[in-house]
């Protein structure tokens, strides 16, 4: 880790950022928008993860978003590429090695609601951790048992809310349901989901949002609505569709953390 936040530390020249944004599926058009960029790929830091999913870039970029500092992580590795839930831990900890202590992650949802369709977006309140693993298994020390009575950090929450009725942006909240992948949900799983109380469902964030606590991070998260989930509407699901309908949630998104960047946030 070492190597890693020396090497970032001196391409940043100086910049400080203390905010975090992991971008999902079909989102990376986010970091277009960062100005005075230094842009490196994973592949250049040492233990940072190579991801296989189109639509993740698999690159660091830092620089100015809205005028705050910020370093993008334009892409994640999966629990389902590898089968380690703990596989964003080492890009994690050179995030807090450098001084980022707010992170703010995005990702690509299935929605169980009618009420909220594809291209919504959804402010994660909590999530159901239904994948059976966790990335803290396999850790010796007693910090393994990290509290997550209030995962989604509140005042952060608040404040993308406020930012979002500023924007004109209807911003949903609900609870995420974390399942493997990498196959899509079966319409009695997502039946199952809607039972226990999920509001979406998808493949990621719920380790990063378990690692983000152990490293004492604050965070907050939103999923850009990308289909009804299986059994509520015709047809097959697909990562094509994924990909194809995230860029229109993503929009709106992204006028929500530019108003919640701009009101200067994240330092709440």
């Amino acid at each position: 880790m070492k190597q890693a936040v020396d090497l970032l530390t001196e391409r940043l020249n100086g910049l400080a950022p203390r905010l975090a944004l992991v971008l999902g599926s079909g989102l990376g058009s986010l970091v277009e928008q960062v100005t005075d960029a230094v842009r490196i790929p994973y592949g250049e830091l040492p233990g940072f993860p190579h991801s296989g999913v189109s639509g993740h870039a698999g690159a660091l970029v830092a620089g100015h978003l809205s005028g705050q500092p910020v370093v993008v992580l334009a892409g994640r590795t999966h629990y389902y590429e590898h089968g380690n839930p703990a596989a964003m831990r080492p890009a994690l900890e050179v995030l807090a090695g450098i001084g980022v202590d707010t992170l703010i992650l995005t990702n690509a949802a299935g929605s169980l609601r009618t009420d909220m369709p594809p291209g919504s977006v959804m402010l994660i309140e909590d999530h159901i951790n239904f994948s059976g693993t966790n990335p803290l298994i396999g850790e010796s020390t007693d910090r393994r048992f990290v509290g997550l009575s209030e995962a989604y950090d509140r005042g952060l929450r608040d404040a993308l809310e406020a930012a979002a009725a500023e924007a004109g942006v209807r911003l949903h909240k609900g609870i995420y349901m974390w399942f493997s992948g990498p196959s899509f949900e079966t319409p009695a799983e997502i039946r199952m989901a809607r039972t226990l109380g999920a509001d979406a469902v998808g493949m990621s964030t719920v380790p990063e949002v378990i690692l983000a606590r152990f490293l004492g991070l604050r965070v907050a998260a939103c999923s850009v609505i990308t289909n009804l989930a299986a059994g509520m509407a015709a047809g097959e699901l697909s990562h094509e569709e994924t990909k194809d309908v995230a860029p229109r949630g993503g929009g709106e998104l992204a006028k929500i953390l530019d108003r919640f960047l701009r009101d200067g946030a994240a330092g709440r």
